[in-house]
């Protein structure tokens, strides 16, 4: 297995069958990629969608696929093994992954936000305030931004020689509980953290929560029209974030109190994070989204 310094053993409870269970995970990993695909690949394709909201959907998407790129292999190889062991460095990777995916995730909500609120609330100013080069330098910071401090955050992690004092991490892949394995609790990169979290997740929500109220204002004083432009275009939205806010919340509770939660409730939100969230976002744009659904029907159907 190697020394504690240099691996980690995830620990799952053993499925009834073993090429069943691998069949399940790996149908679940092709439909996630298909149906987010799908949705990338006609927003790519049709040029009539290369507009700001469609393209921050499909920034959105893309994170969900290259989350599940980062979780489903390495679940499916241990499905196969004896014994499921992840080194220490490719558990940090798997945490940064999934963390800076899942800030990118608040920031491109929260330009969606802020298009959603162009549109409905200045739409004299939309082409001004939401041109080419605006929605670029967003799409470009929702990825850097989180992945330049979340990298600072694990440099200081690695220069410190923070190592795991425990073997097992329960768990699917490598979360917030791995920071309950680390030997040290430096106060200095508590601070850190907080710094972090309260910049792509506590100001980008706060900023959203403005965004859609001022919509909400603006749309009960408006015309029928402008309602059902606000309700069409914004509820899609307001359904991923409030379904994305409520399973990040979760797996922040849990992975900081940890062994006060009992390993099935652990078990049931990591399942939501891997499988219904990937899934959700692409069903709730394809369904909700009229001009995204006209495509969808016309790529399976043909018409």
């Amino acid at each position: 297995m190697g020394s504690i310094e240099d691996k980690c053993v995830l620990d799952k409870p053993e499925p009834f069958s073993l090429c069943l269970y691998f069949l399940i995970v790996f149908t679940v990993f092709i439909l996630i990629l298909f149906c987010n695909c799908t949705i990338i690949f006609i927003i790519v394709v049709q040029k009539s969608l290369h507009e700001p909201m469609y393209i921050f959907i499909a920034a959105l998407l893309t994170n969900s696929v290259m989350f599940s790129i980062a979780v489903y292999p390495k679940l499916l190889v241990d499905i196969l093994s004896k014994r499921q062991i992840i080194t220490y460095y490719a558990c940090l990777l798997q945490y940064v992954v999934y963390y800076c995916l899942g800030a990118s995730e608040f920031l491109l909500l929260t330009a969606m936000s802020f298009d959603r609120y162009v549109s409905i609330c200045k739409p004299l100013q939309y082409q001004s305030l939401m041109s080419k080069r605006r929605v670029t330098v967003m799409l470009i910071l929702s990825w850097l931004w989180p992945l330049f401090q979340l990298t600072v955050a694990i440099s200081g992690k690695v220069i410190i020689n923070q190592r795991p004092c425990s073997f097992s991490l329960e768990g699917i892949f490598c979360d917030s509980a791995l920071q309950l394995l680390l030997c040290k609790k430096l106060e200095e990169l508590a601070v850190l953290d907080t710094l972090i979290l309260v910049n792509v997740v506590v100001l980008p929500s706060l900023f959203i929560l403005f965004t859609y109220i001022r919509i909400l204002k603006i749309s009960y004083r408006s015309s029928k029209e402008v309602r059902s432009k606000a309700a069409q275009t914004c509820l899609p939205h307001l359904l991923v974030l409030v379904n994305f806010s409520c399973l990040s919340s979760f797996d922040v509770i849990i992975g900081f109190f940890g062994s006060g939660y009992p390993k099935t409730l652990h078990l049931t939100v990591m399942l939501q994070i891997i499988i219904y969230q990937p899934l959700f976002n692409p069903i709730i744009y394809g369904l909700k989204m009229k001009e995204i659904s006209k495509h969808v029907k016309m790529l399976i159907w043909g018409r």
